[in-house]
């Protein structure tokens, strides 16, 4: 299916050189994960139905971890979606003043990562969601990745409620802070922790913390975030948004509107050039760890799936950008809110 990308989004080299890929249990992932959306009240039937399949959740997730068993797959898609659930509730308290009831959720959600099974039945449907997601995650590796995921979650937690502050302070922060928050934010290390199950094993800090391997994730993760802010501007400029890569440039750095897309557009490019030697890099090093021992080979073989998804997220990310209904603004009645969210006061209940 041919999608017209806009020339202001268009770019060549992932089209050329990053051929997109779907796992093949895409279509059944799709299937249960709007099950599950509507099992676990996360989002209404009639929107579920209008809206689930063509915000494209799961193809994003189905275009990344290619690989993963089956059953990984769906705990990561089901994950996936109560993120976006979550991010589009983390919004509407901030649109609709709602300080206490983030503060809450903030709270519950810390408490789960240490006790998800406790949480399974919570009143609140994206608590209970978050328990159910995160006790099917913990399930696939030992305790040190789910203590490692857990960290990192809550790093990405409290990214959140710096978000909240400035959001609702109308603070943009400067360029450097964003780019580091918004590692956090975007949630860069735990979907490259994903990347572990996906594989079929726990990767060691050796490997994790090589130079080569941490800058490729880096990479991968970064061209996500910097093109989502990138497709993003419009929706968030609507939405008098005070995070996004572009707003921090044009605010801090005194570019317009044009420069600003154009200084993203070379950063995402950079990022994808510099990505593709630190991908050879990682193979190298796959090939050196894989040493004639059992333990190397398939320590080797872990590596190179790991950083051949990263390779996917290329992809994943910039199609899903033009196939998801979560940034057609201009199709929106209101470009300040999604039709797809519930815009009641959830959280206060």
């Amino acid at each position: 299916m041919a999608i017209a990308v806009p020339p202001a989004l268009s770019l060549p080299v992932i089209e050329a050189a990053f051929p997109r890929q779907l796992h093949p249990y895409w279509p059944r992932l799709q299937e249960q994960t709007r099950t599950w959306l509507l099992e676990k009240r996360l989002m209404s039937a009639d929107k579920v139905a209008e809206y689930a399949d063509g915000l494209c959740y799961t193809d994003l997730m189905a275009g990344f971890y290619l690989g993963a068993a089956e059953e990984v797959l769906q705990a990561i898609a089901d994950f996936s979606a109560w993120f976006f659930v979550w991010d589009d509730r983390h919004d509407r308290d901030v649109v609709h003043h709602r300080p206490g009831a983030w503060r809450r959720l903030r709270g519950l959600l810390h408490t789960v990562l240490e006790s998800p099974r406790h949480h399974l039945h919570h009143e609140d449907a994206l608590v209970a969601g978050f328990a159910d997601s995160v006790l099917r995650l913990y399930a696939f590796l030992p305790a040190t990745w789910n203590a490692r995921f857990a960290r990192h979650f809550h790093e990405v937690i409290d990214a959140y409620d710096q978000e909240f502050h400035n959001r609702t302070r109308g603070i943009v922060p400067g360029v450097e802070e964003y780019l580091a928050l918004r590692r956090l934010t975007f949630a860069h290390w735990i979907w490259t922790d994903l990347l572990e199950p996906s594989a079929g094993r726990e990767l060691p800090d050796t490997v994790r913390k090589h130079p080569a391997y941490r800058r490729a994730a880096l990479l991968s993760q970064e061209f996500a975030a910097w093109y989502n802010d990138l497709c993003s501007l419009p929706k968030e400029l609507a939405g008098d948004e005070v995070h996004n890569l572009g707003i921090s440039l044009i605010t801090h750095e005194g570019l317009t509107l044009e420069q600003a897309i154009a200084e993203l557009r070379r950063r995402i490019e950079e990022c994808i050039s510099e990505f593709l030697i630190a991908e050879e890099e990682v193979l190298w090093f796959a090939e050196e760890l894989t040493d004639g021992t059992v333990r190397g080979k398939e320590l080797g073989t872990a590596v190179q799936s790991c950083v051949t998804n990263m390779r996917n997220w290329f992809s994943s990310v910039y199609w899903f950008h033009h196939e998801s209904g979560r940034y057609m603004v201009d199709n929106w009645e209101d470009r300040a809110t999604p039709p797809y969210v519930d815009n009641e006061a959830a959280g206060e209940k």
